[in-house]
């Protein structure tokens, strides 16, 4: 998942005006988190996020990336996908959830950060916003169709992965 994650952040990119890009590392850092449970999903998505960040030229966000994918991965494995009891259905609710609780995490985080930290100012960081929020669409919209891709797998069914129901495979 580590991988997966620093590869889906560094392939698919599309720049942004605010000197970042859009990219799917966000659905590889909530399905780390679904599927690995809280402690390896935070790993993953935080170690992933921050090796694509030192990969592609972006070490000063090493820090927050790093915390901020590792608190968002953390977040959505509280909630199972399937949070209705017994819902033998897709994992909507779980995931209507977690998934924009953890995406407003992220755009919260890279908005303090780089007016805190970096030093941009609140009113200069606040221009990084609607591209974070829009990534957060993109990472939450990549981790749906995946997720429910990859509950129909036999995979999930045997191993019950984090809020798919243990069960036989067909």
């Amino acid at each position: 998942m580590i991988a997966l994650t620093c590869v889906l952040t560094m392939v698919v990119r599309v720049p942004t005006p605010t000197k970042g890009y859009l990219n799917l590392g966000d659905a590889a850092v909530l399905l780390s988190g679904w599927m690995l449970g809280p402690i390896y999903g935070a790993i993953a998505g935080g170690v992933g996020s921050a090796l694509a960040d030192l990969l592609s030229g972006y070490p000063i966000y090493i820090p927050a990336t790093f915390l901020i994918k590792a608190a968002m991965a953390f977040l959505v494995s509280l909630v199972p996908l399937r949070a209705a009891k017994g819902e033998e259905g897709r994992p909507r609710l779980g995931f209507m959830i977690a998934a924009p609780t953890a995406e407003l995490l992220m755009v919260a985080g890279y908005y303090l950060y780089e007016a805190a930290v970096i030093g941009e100012g609140f009113a200069a960081a606040f221009a990084g916003v609607p591209g974070n929020a829009i990534q957060g669409l993109f990472g939450a919209a990549g981790a749906y169709l995946l997720i429910e891709l990859l509950g129909r797998t036999d995979f999930f069914k045997l191993y019950g992965i984090h809020g798919f129901k243990r069960g036989q495979a067909k």
